[in-house]
């Protein structure tokens, strides 16, 4: 039988909104479940995960993974790990990188996809655009000085980098992030999964 958020994700994917925007057209990317207890918060999905149809289908995916300690079935379970990108479809490429997430998008869907998801434990917040719809209190600071406090007192919310292999440079020069941070996310990780 159908339940309420099947009917939402439903409508969600076959949204249209800003179609007129989107290089490639409409493919809006995502995963839910009522019972996941893990939520990830990415940007917009990449093109490779438009053309595949299942997010995180990228480097950036295989980085994920790695970071969480998750093998690719265990990380596209929606029943435990939720997939809602501040954007839902690919925004297309500008002049460094892909665009962010396309404005309309959240305003549209987040607030009911998150009202769906009642026991999400841990919010895994991965990039700037994320990070700052999440924790409005951390827009503008830089995400070391972010992590450095989640570091000093934990919370369910966590901001990230993106796994893009674009920050492969930021990763470099704060080395503490691999040391410090992702063992105790991934502490946290295998301890929702079981």
């Amino acid at each position: 039988m159908a339940t309420p958020l099947d009917a939402l994700l439903a409508r969600v994917r076959a949204c249209t909104l800003c179609a007129e925007h989107l290089p490639l057209g409409p493919r809006p990317l995502l995963q839910a479940h009522a019972g996941a207890r893990i939520l990830l918060a990415g940007q917009a999905p990449g093109r490779k995960a438009h053309a595949s149809g299942l997010p995180f289908d990228d480097a950036s995916g295989d980085r994920l993974r790695a970071w969480l300690g998750l093998d690719r079935p265990r990380f596209y379970d929606a029943t435990r790990i939720a997939i809602v990108p501040m954007g839902l479809c690919y925004p297309g490429t500008g002049a460094s990188g892909d665009l962010p997430p396309r404005p309309e998008c959240a305003p549209a869907w987040r607030t009911a996809l998150l009202a769906h998801l009642p026991h999400i434990e841990l919010t895994l917040l991965l990039g700037r655009h994320a990070i700052g719809y999440h924790l409005p209190e951390a827009r503008g600071r830089a995400l070391a000085d972010v992590l450095q406090g989640w570091l000093r007192e934990p919370t369910p919310v966590v901001p990230l980098p993106h796994p893009s292999p674009r920050n492969m440079a930021w990763m470099k020069h704060h080395p503490w992030f691999e040391a410090e941070v992702l063992p105790a996310l991934r502490a946290q990780v295998t301890r929702l999964m079981a």
